[in-house]
C-alpha cells in the first residue's frame, strides 16, 4: 500500500503500523488537531472493487451514528484516490484474542465486565441499523479492563464477490453463524451468534467449535452443539440462546441486556445506565475487588478516548518517543560524567607522585571539559540539571583524586588503572 512511517494520507500524519487484517492495514496517526486516531488503509484488491467502495461510502454515515464507550467510533473516511481509508477512534489496549492466548480464560469480575461491555456494544451497533458481521476476539480491544469493539460494519459493507474472490474471507470460521456459512443473509442475529462464541472462548479459553481446517470448523458450527463446559452458570443460558442454529430463536441485543440485568439505552443515549447489581452465583459476597467476589455493579465507567497531543505525556504511563529520547540522553550523560570522572581521578592519582605535572594536567583537562559542557547546557538549552551534574562530576573527581593519592600506593593505583583499561578495551573489542 506504500504507507510508511511519517507518510501523510489526506490530512492525517501516519506514525506507525498497528497491524493488518483481511481488509486493510491499520496505522496510528495524528489528525490535523494533533489527536491520535486509527487509520485503516484498504488493501489494493479491496480498493479496486468499485462496488464495495460505493457500498462502504454509503454505510459510513450510518456507521458514524454508532457511539458509546464500548465501540471505536468511525470519525472520517475517504473512498477516493488510490488509497481509500477509514478513520476511527484509537483505542490503546490488547486484543481479547491475545489476552486469552497469553493469560488463559477470563474469569470472575473481568468476565462480567466483558459480557456487559460486549452486550452494550452490540446494542449500540444494532440501534444504528448496522451489522458487525465479523465480531470475534481479535476485533475486541481490552482497554483498562473494558471491551471496545472495532471494525463494526466494515465486513458487511465490503461483502462482495470480487473482494471475496481476491482472498478476503468475510468472517472467521468458528465465529460465523450457521446461516452465514450456508450462504444465507447476515443480520443482527448473526452478530448475536458471534457474541456467544466470543464469550464462550473467553470464559473457557477454548474455541467452542474446536480447531482445525475451516471446513471442519464450519461443519461443526452447522451440525454440532458448542462446547460450553466450564462457562459459569450465570452466563451459560444466555450463550446457549445466542448460539442456537435458528437465527429466529436467538435473542436480540436488547434482550441480552435484559437477561444480563442491564437496562437498554434510550434513543440518543450514549452511556447506558446501571439497572441493578449483578450477582455472580457461586461467589461469596464480599468487598469489591476482594478474593471473595460478590455483587458486581453493572455501571460503566466512561472509557477515556486514548488521545493525546504531541509533547504531552501519553496515557498509561507510556512515554512519547521524544520524551524517551530525552531521558535516554540524560542517563547517557550522567554515566559519561561519572565514568570519565572515575577514570581521570584514578589516572591522576597514579601519576601524582612520579609525574605530578601529568596528574595536574589530567585534572585540569577534565575540569575544563565538564565546565564547558555545563556552560553550553545553560546557555543553549537552559538545562540546569545537566550543568549541576557536570559541576558535581568535576568536584567529585578532585576529591577522589585526593583520597586515592593519600591512602593508596602508586603501585596499587597503577595495577588498578591497568585493570580498568584492560576491561574497557575488552568491552570495546567484544562490542
Amino acid at each position: 500500500m506504500g504507507a510508511t512511517e511519517g507518510d501523510r494520507l489526506g490530512p492525517y500524519h501516519l506514525l506507525s503500523t498497528l497491524g493488518a487484517g483481511g481488509f486493510g492495514e491499520v496505522h496510528l496517526a495524528l489528525d490535523p488537531d494533533g489527536r491520535t486516531v486509527a487509520v485503516k488503509i484498504l488493501h489494493p484488491h479491496v480498493a479496486a472493487d468499485a462496488t464495495a467502495l460505493s457500498r462502504l461510502a454509503r454505510e459510513v454515515e450510518t456507521m458514524r451514528r454508532v457511539q458509546g464507550p464500548h465501540v471505536a467510533e468511525v470519525l472520517d473516511a475517504s473512498m477516493e484516490g488510490t488509497r481509500p481509508y477509514l478513520v476511527t477512534r484509537y483505542v490503546q489496549g490488547r486484543p481479547l484474542s491475545a489476552l486469552i492466548a497469553a493469560e488463559g480464560a477470563v474469569v470472575g469480575d473481568d468476565l462480567v465486565r466483558l459480557a456487559h461491555g460486549l452486550a452494550r456494544a452490540l446494542a449500540a451497533v444494532h440501534a444504528a441499523d448496522v451489522v458487525h458481521r465479523d465480531l470475534k476476539p481479535a476485533n475486541v480491544i481490552m482497554a483498562d479492563g473494558e471491551p471496545v469493539v472495532i471494525d463494526f460494519g466494515i465486513a458487511s459493507a465490503l461483502d462482495s464477490a470480487s473482494v471475496t474472490a481476491s482472498g478476503t474471507v468475510v468472517g472467521t470460521p468458528g465465529y460465523l453463524a450457521p446461516e452465514v456459512i450456508e450462504g444465507g443473509q447476515s443480520g443482527p442475529a448473526a452478530d448475536l451468534f458471534s457474541f456467544g462464541t466470543t464469550l464462550a472462548h473467553a470464559a473457557t479459553g477454548r474455541h467452542p467449535y474446536g480447531t482445525g481446517p475451516a471446513s471442519a470448523v464450519g461443519y461443526r458450527v452447522v451440525h454440532h452443539e458448542p462446547d460450553l463446559e466450564g462457562v459459569p452458570g450465570w452466563l451459560e443460558p444466555v450463550l446457549r440462546e445466542c448460539m442456537r442454529r435458528d437465527p429466529a430463536a436467538r435473542p436480540t441485543a436488547a434482550q441480552v441486556l435484559e437477561r444480563l440485568g442491564i437496562e437498554a439505552p434510550e434513543v440518543g443515549e450514549v452511556f447506558p445506565r446501571p439497572r441493578r447489581a449483578f450477582a455472580v452465583p457461586g461467589l461469596a459476597s464480599g468487598p469489591s475487588g476482594s478474593s471473595g467476589g460478590g455483587a458486581v455493579e453493572t455501571g460503566v465507567h466512561a472509557l477515556s478516548t486514548r488521545q493525546w497531543r504531541p509533547g504531552q505525556r501519553p496515557p498509561s504511563n507510556r512515554l512519547s518517543p521524544e520524551e524517551a529520547l530525552r531521558r535516554r540522553r540524560v542517563v547517557v550523560h550522567r554515566r559519561w560524567v561519572v565514568g570519565t570522572g572515575l577514570l581521570t581521578a584514578l589516572a591522576a592519582a597514579t601519576a601524582r607522585t612520579p609525574l605530578p605535572e601529568l596528574s595536574l594536567l589530567l585534572l585540569v583537562s577534565y575540569g575544563l571539559v565538564v565546565i564547558v559542557d555545563g556552560g553550553i547546557a545553560l546557555l543553549a538549552r537552559k538545562d540546569r540539571g545537566r550543568a549541576i551534574v557536570d559541576l558535581a562530576g568535576g568536584a567529585g573527581a578532585v576529591i577522589l583524586w585526593a583520597v586515592l593519592g593519600t591512602f593508596f600506593s602508586t603501585l596499587t593505583l597503577a595495577l588498578a588503572l591497568g585493570t580498568v583499561l584492560f576491561v574497557l578495551v575488552a568491552i570495546l573489542v567484544s562490542s
